[in-house]
């Protein structure tokens, strides 16, 4: 019998969700099963199994939620449940009911984390969005670009942006060349001037 390992997970949140990353490459044969109260996950990756099972902090809604399976991790986007006497999302002091088990099993995902008082919008889930390539792509993206909460693509976009300024630079060069040629040119264009002068005389 193999031993089950506990899937290591990172979170952040925003004052009306959460992003829950089970941090595991290539993972198969997986079985997610996310409640309004619980999470439980069992998968394969690299050849061992692991499993997760937790309780939220407090509910979520697990209706309004997503989750995807990208090359590196499993990347989930957990809607918070809104109370009925809530008036407005509050942010949570941890991702666990189990206080003990929150330091065991839980880190922050720091790359997504923001403090209360600074959330200005929500977390990029364009790595959520379309189809596996994209998803599997926006996310190594992210980690490459290790730009936060700018997420996946704003690494693709500077990236492209880079390639831009590039040849741009390379034109702007040109241009520069040019600029100097045209004081060579302005002395021609001053010969040029002398030519009617010389032919009259």
């Amino acid at each position: 019998m193999s031993t089950v390992n506990t899937a290591p997970i990172k979170w952040a949140q925003r004052s009306d969700s959460l992003y829950i990353t089970i941090a595991l490459p290539d993972v198969k044969e997986e079985s997610i099963n996310l409640q309004n109260t619980t999470l439980t996950f069992k998968g394969k990756s690299d050849s061992k199994e692991y499993a997760l099972d937790i309780e939220f902090f407090k509910p979520v809604d697990a209706q309004g939620s997503t989750y995807k399976v990208l090359p590196r991790s499993v990347q989930m986007h957990v809607m918070k449940k809104k109370g009925d006497d809530d008036e407005e999302e509050e942010f949570w002091p941890r991702l666990l009911k189990d206080k003990a088990l929150e330091k065991n099993q839980v880190k922050i995902d720091w790359d997504r984390y923001v403090d209360e008082d600074e959330e200005e919008e929500g977390f990029d889930t364009s790595n959520l969005d379309g189809g596996m390539g994209m998803g599997g792509m926006a996310d190594m993206m992210g980690g490459m670009g290790g730009m936060g909460g700018m997420g996946g693509m704003g690494g693709m976009d500077m990236d492209a942006l880079m390639k831009q300024m590039g040849s741009m630079g390379g034109g702007m060069g040109g241009a520069g060349m040019g600029m100097d040629g045209e004081d060579d040119e302005d002395s021609d264009d001053s010969d040029d001037d002398d030519l009617p002068e010389l032919e009259e005389s």
